[in-house]
């Protein structure tokens, strides 16, 4: 079941929004349904009606699609070829939204049994169940980070409703455990590190006064949550985007003032530590980041197991300072005020050993669906090595290495990126037959 809501029309693109009305879980219809969100873009002159579908899954875990503004970059190159929908993935956006707030009333135990739903193969499931109801043989996706991981899973679970597969930044290791992606990761994060450190190397200073400073005096956020040095070195993730080095010393550079001899931390710059915390409006990134890579096993917070073996990544006053990257801890849940009220059910999941399989290696052999890919040699979030390995397993797909881009190509040049998915697919499409 699903309803639509009010049309609209912006420089030439039609925009529909519905909601879909689907299952919690597809194999207990007794544990009722949740609402899925969508939004159809088109070519406002409705000649496009011929046009095969693109579904565009999300970066994450735990966010909404894009709200576009504006006929450009990777949209733009994708309706020259196809509608678009962009899908809110279940718990964001629209879709039956998960917060602190929805999940208040629920106990620990059920919020974990409940987010134990929303991960790649359920996200897929809506999706397939969407393009039934709309009446869709086949369709095509474009999967951005997590969004890649989701496309890998739709690969092994529906392959026959799939005409391409372009992925961007997020070909998944789908065989070892969480420990051997944080390894690599970790590692491309002190990469990051050094060649932060070295173009700005004034700013090792200034990020060890502001941690000496944070460990000696209590600093508080706008929403009143004491700011750490743990928190202060989260801001590393956005070495893994293009262009965030010098918005990033010039940051350093502001964090501290002095008043009445006394120093302090600039009122702006705690301002801004507080909107870099993403986990505080979408919980999903955090309590189920380790779990998209478990199948049959528990996570028990692998990022945190990692971390011990690199000493180097545990600030201690006066010794070298790094920051860390996309990795989720279990002290998170002791200092964000908006995860405290997930901790127990965030402790459940870690601890959790019956994931479901997200892969299967055996449809993956057989793989008949063009899937091109842009892998960035330099990504910190996602190891190029582990991803090639993948592929190697996956017939009628190709890799475009490059070091031009980060992690976050195709917001950076969708247009020219996603053109060149486009190309190679219809290159390898052509070699089918």
């Amino acid at each position: 079941m699903h309803t639509v809501s009010q049309s609209f029309v912006e420089q030439g693109i039609k925009y529909t929004p519905k909601f879909y009305t689907l299952p919690l879980n597809y194999s207990d219809d007794s544990l009722g349904n949740i609402t899925v969100f969508c939004r159809e873009l088109t070519q406002a002159d409705d000649s496009d009606s011929h046009k095969p579908w693109l579904v565009y899954l999300q970066g994450g875990p735990g966010f909404p699609s894009p709200r576009p503004n504006g006929h450009s970059g990777w949209l733009k190159r994708a309706l020259q070829d196809y509608r678009v929908l962009l899908l809110d993935q279940r718990g964001t956006g629209h879709s039956s939204v998960i917060s602190h707030q929805t999940l208040a009333p629920l106990t620990a135990q059920q919020q974990a049994n409940y987010l134990s739903h929303f991960r790649a193969d359920n996200i897929v499931r809506d999706a397939e169940a969407i393009r039934q109801q709309m009446g869709v043989e086949k369709w095509a996706i474009l999967g951005q980070s997590y969004g890649g991981f989701c496309s890998l899973t739709y690969l092994s679970m529906f392959p026959s409703s799939l005409l391409r597969s372009y992925i961007t930044g997020g070909v998944p290791s789908i065989d070892p455990n969480p420990d051997t992606v944080y390894q690599a990761t970790f590692e491309r994060t002190m990469d990051k590190n050094q060649a932060f450190f070295t173009q700005f190397p004034q700013a090792q200073s200034l990020c060890q006064r502001i941690a000496d400073h944070l460990l000696s005096n209590e600093e508080y956020l706008p929403n009143g949550q004491r700011f750490t040095v743990e928190q202060f070195q989260q801001i590393g993730i956005n070495f893994g985007m293009s262009d965030s080095f010098l918005p990033t010393y010039y940051a350093l550079e502001n964090a501290l003032i002095e008043v009445d001899g006394k120093t302090v931390m600039r009122y702006e710059f705690l301002d801004m530590m507080f909107k870099e915390q993403g986990f505080q409006t979408n919980p999903i990134y955090a309590i189920l980041h380790e779990s998209i890579y478990c199948q049959g096993f528990a996570s028990n917070w692998s990022a945190e197991r990692v971390r011990q073996t690199r000493p180097e990544f545990n600030y201690q006053s006066g010794n070298h300072f790094y920051f860390t990257g996309e990795m989720v801890f279990p002290w998170m849940f002791d200092q964000y005020n908006c995860l405290k009220p997930l901790k127990q059910a965030a402790q459940l999941l870690a601890e959790k050993q019956d994931w479901g399989r997200l892969y299967d290696r055996a449809v993956l052999a057989k793989n008949t669906v063009p899937v091109t890919c842009a892998m960035y040699a330099d990504d910190m979030f996602v190891e190029m090595d582990l991803s090639r390995q993948t592929l190697k397993h996956i017939p009628n797909s190709k890799a475009w290495i490059t070091n031009q881009y980060e992690h976050n190509g195709l917001r950076a040049d969708g247009e020219h990126i996603l053109d060149t998915l486009i190309a190679m697919g219809n290159h390898i499409a052509s070699t089918q037959y």
